[in-house]
């Protein structure tokens, strides 16, 4: 595990989960839908070079990892296309296809949120670290 992923000693996803679950006062996924946050990760100085709030932005527009805050109540229940059950579960950070998704934010909160069908998770970040991909 990176050190970026420990925070007085709690990991990135416990770090996370609670600051982003406050949208769940707000809405809850229908379906098979699942409401996933990009997390925001000190990425201003990428391999030493400063990164422009711009670039910043297109980055976090095209991420490809997010961390699953929760699952709509059909998500992962088709037997023939889940046969093994959920592919992941809130707190996990997940791999998923750029772009994808609805994207919003709530007014006043600093994260960008999705809403992404159960079937666009490509992986599950097994140490739960998002700092250790990158986009390519």
């Amino acid at each position: 595990m990176s050190a970026l992923s420990q925070s007085a000693g709690k990991t990135l996803a416990e770090v996370f989960l609670p600051a982003a679950e406050e949208i769940r006062g707000v809405l809850e996924p229908t379906g098979y839908r699942i409401l996933v946050c990009i997390p925001k990760l000190d990425s201003q100085l990428r391999n030493g070079l400063y990164q422009p709030d711009e670039r910043r932005a297109l980055e976090e527009t095209a991420s490809l990892v997010a961390q699953v805050i929760a699952l709509g109540p059909t998500a992962y229940q088709d037997p023939e296309r889940f046969p093994q059950g959920a592919w992941c579960k809130p707190g996990d950070f997940i791999m998923m296809r750029a772009y994808s998704g609805t994207r919003f934010k709530r007014v006043g909160c600093p994260y960008e949120y999705r809403l992404i069908n159960d079937d666009t998770v490509e992986a599950v970040l097994r140490d739960n670290d998002p700092t250790e991909v990158e986009r390519v």
